[in-house]
């Protein structure tokens, strides 16, 4: 399932939750000396492993408010950093989606020092460029277009004296050259996460690098950026039939919810964007407290926590960035969204669920494992092995992310004899029997099996143990709530989950969505 699931979702630029994460985290190449069996099917044999690993973990905030979490694993001489801002998509002003996976991308364009050759000179430059790009935007509001050509030019102009000023990729080519790998980022509607893996003697240098980045960032480049983000935009949502879907789904499923908006933003409002408009979310999002650090493998606890008081300590204090509180409301009826594109037909069908933090998420993590992990999941077995009406039928629970009351969704594309009406009925009676029928004690034990294996695997890594950590840690208020799961999905009873497929399952919670091949 998470196969299929990375491949439809990556290629429209959406994140995944941290339920699906757990299947294909990045991994620095060393196992942690606690996961010695990812295949157990017996939770009395993880526990010990979870139990071991919890007691690697040490805490601790400075005075700022910056949050780390360290975890000692000395079994091979490396260490994996995730630097996790508690800021995504849905903090974004009205107007302005796409800031926060902006700042993303220019995260990695250097500060004062790194990436320029004369930092005091480019900024007289840079800031040239900004007030011309404004006046650029006057005179089109105008229709001045004499003056918007004799500005277009000048912008052009200035843009390649800026350009003569930046070193490529300084930051990157740094930490590289220091052994550093897998060095990336990604944002997701709840949060922007900064990672990569170094050896383990180079703990000071990472210390030095990610504390400047964050401290005196420049974000240069930034109109070549803008120019990167919009064709990532048209490659993967408007010049793809499912990028589109997805997106129009999401804003049908969703009335006043900001997860309804895309992540990488709407390109009106991309083109809008200034240097200006990521400062200001630069500095309400990326305050010492709103910033929790992981950090998994060779490394003494003393040391690190020394350490990140010279350099992470230098931060100022910042008042807390404003919180969503926008609930979204009950839905009343069933919505629908029907596209006619150039594409095979496509059938998605969404339900409203709550956040992480509910007390039935296990339940739904089962339910969701048991309609669509694998092979020997239902969907599979029914709609594409046994009645042949879909080529790909799958579903996840989580989505677009599950900080905040989101969707458990299916998708299927259907098959080249079948109708989309046909998935239709073929998942509705699957989703009944959920509903009228207790799952076997059988079914029930291999499901939870797979979720058990499916975590320790995910945690066989220092990057993937750090990623999940952070992520927990700012969720649910807790970093061991992530070594919760286990007894959390060993407590699901057969009535649980006919309970909650009662409870979801409802017409009025419906969201549909049809990709139909256009008419010729």
């Amino acid at each position: 399932m998470i196969n299929n699931l990375f491949k439809l979702f990556c290629l429209i630029g959406y994140s995944v939750s941290i339920i699906y994460i757990f299947s294909f985290l990045y991994t620095s190449g060393n196992n942690l000396a606690f996961a010695k069996d990812t295949t157990s099917n017996s939770s009395s044999a993880i526990f010990p492993y979870l139990e071991d690993a919890a007691k690697k973990i040490n805490e601790f905030t400075l005075d700022n408010g910056m949050k780390f979490i360290v975890m000692e694993n000395h079994s091979a001489p490396v260490v994996s950093f995730v630097t996790y801002a508690d800021v995504g998509g849905v903090d974004e002003p009205d107007n302005k989606t796409g800031v926060a996976h902006f700042l993303e991308h220019l995260a990695f364009k250097g500060t004062t020092e790194i990436g320029t050759t004369n930092y005091a000179e480019e900024k007289e430059i840079l800031d040239n460029l900004d007030n011309v790009f404004n006046l650029i935007k006057e005179a089109k509001n105008k229709k001045d277009n004499n003056k918007v050509q004799l500005l277009t030019k000048e912008f052009y102009t200035l843009q390649a004296k800026a350009h003569n000023y930046v070193k490529q990729n300084e930051f990157g080519r740094i930490v590289e050259t220091a052994g550093a790998v897998n060095i990336n980022a990604a944002t997701s509607p709840d949060s922007t996460i900064y990672f990569y893996s170094f050896p383990s003697n180079k703990l000071e240098l990472w210390m030095s690098l990610e504390s400047q980045r964050f401290l005196n960032p420049v974000f240069r480049e930034f109109y070549k950026e803008k120019n990167i983000i919009l064709e990532e935009r048209r490659l993967r949502t408007e010049n793809n039939p499912i990028g589109k879907m997805v997106e129009a789904f999401l804003d049908t499923a969703f009335v006043q919810h900001p997860y309804k908006r895309p992540v990488i933003g709407y390109s009106k409002d991309i083109n809008g964007l200034t240097r200006k408009d990521v400062q200001d979310f630069f500095d309400i999002y990326y305050g010492p407290n709103n910033l929790t650090i992981s950090i998994v493998g060779d490394v003494k606890f003393e040391e690190v926590k020394n350490l990140a008081q010279i350099y992470f300590g230098r931060y100022p204090s910042k008042v807390e960035p404003p919180k969503i509180s926008t609930v979204e409301p009950g839905q009343p009826e069933k919505r629908e969204i029907t596209l006619n594109l150039d594409s095979q037909p496509w059938y998605l069908e969404g339900y409203h669920v709550p956040s992480l933090n509910h007390p039935d998420n296990a339940v739904y993590q089962v339910i969701a494992n048991i309609l669509s992990s694998g092979r020997t999941a239902r969907l599979y077995k029914s709609l594409v092995e046994d009645k042949k009406v879909a080529l790909v039928a799958q579903g996840l629970s989580g989505y677009p992310s599950d900080k905040y009351p989101n969707l458990m969704l299916f998708y299927a594309q259907t098959s080249p004899q079948a109708s989309v009406e046909e998935v239709a009925e073929a998942l509705s009676l699957e989703i009944k029997k959920l509903k009228t029928e207790l799952v076997s004690e059988q079914e029930l034990e291999r499901t939870k099996n797979k979720l058990r294996a499916s975590l320790l695997r995910s945690l066989d890594s220092n990057l993937g143990m750090a990623r999940a950590l952070a992520e927990y840690e700012v969720k649910t208020g807790q970093w061991n709530n992530l070594f919760s799961q286990v007894q959390d999905l060993e407590a699901v009873s057969a009535e649980d989950i006919k309970r909650i497929a009662n409870v979801t399952f409802k017409e009025e919670n419906m969201t549909i969505g049809r990709i139909l091949p256009k008419k010729k």
